[in-house]
């Protein structure tokens, strides 16, 4: 048996985090590859944090392509072979004419969950603009999600499978720069890198609405490193990149910011 308690402890994500555990203790005893539902980047970032400290099990996670938000987990004893190919998903195409009515990502979504399906057997929904979207599910949807989701706004639309490497994935914008602070700490670091006033930063981790490494950070002074990565809801995310002390002992800090 794993040591439930102690990994449950402090952890943000309780029921996610319990419910993978039950999972991996199952992996355990019956010597098969356990999935988990998808997952949510705090989620995701979470439960491997906890599972690292672990030798009995390993994880392999994949969400349909590399930058994939929402991912699902296999998981499976130590001395198995493990990898990518095992987490089962598949990609579906919502294709329609959106010109004279453009839908987003959340009336995707809300049509697809409004057919009676849930959110954990989703993961990514990516946006083609005029010409529908993509969507990556569980494959037991697959058949349901073609007869019941028929229509997104006023569009009729066609669901059915796609490969996966169909996916029309973008490459993230992102924008680099380079700023000299006084110290590491978050709300000098994420006010210069997205642009905004330290007072306005500070007014976002109070609210709860920073993260750094998926992890919700309420203090302003808590200290950034290089790899972290800092997301704020609505905003973006900002990479950590090399950090120097300059002769007059600030700090020069390369940042790259994803929008």
């Amino acid at each position: 048996m794993l040591p439930r308690e102690e990994l449950l402890k402090g952890v943000e994500n309780r029921d996610s985090v319990a419910r993978v555990i039950d999972q991996a203790e199952q992996a355990i005893k019956t010597w098969e590859v356990v999935l988990t539902d998808f997952l949510s980047p705090p989620e995701l970032a979470e439960i491997q944090r906890v599972f690292n400290r672990l030798t009995e099990v390993q994880l392999a996670a994949w969400g349909g392509y590399p930058q994939a938000e929402r991912q699902r987990i296999a998981i499976a004893r130590s001395e198995l072979p493990l990898d990518q190919s095992q987490v089962s998903l598949v990609a579906v195409e919502i294709a329609g004419n959106f010109l004279f009515d453009t839908a987003s990502h959340r009336d995707f979504l809300g049509a697809m969950l409004g057919t009676g399906i849930v959110r954990e057997k989703t993961g990514d929904v990516i946006v083609l603009g005029e010409r529908g979207a993509q969507a990556i599910v569980a494959p037991e949807l697959v058949e349901f999600l073609s007869m019941s989701l028929k229509q997104v706004r006023s569009v009729p639309v066609k669901t059915q499978q796609i490969e996966v490497t169909e996916l029309k994935v973008r490459e993230p914008k992102k924008k680099e720069l380079t700023t000299v602070e006084a110290s590491l700490r978050l709300d000098a670091i994420a006010s210069a890198g997205f642009g905004m006033s330290r007072s306005k930063m500070v007014d976002f981790i109070d609210a709860g609405d920073v993260r750094v490494n998926w992890k919700e950070v309420t203090q302003a002074s808590s200290q950034v490193k290089s790899g972290d990565l800092i997301a704020i809801r609505s905003k973006g995310r900002l990479e950590v990149g090399e950090i120097a002390v300059t002769k007059k002992d600030r700090y020069r800090v390369q940042l790259t910011r994803y929008v």
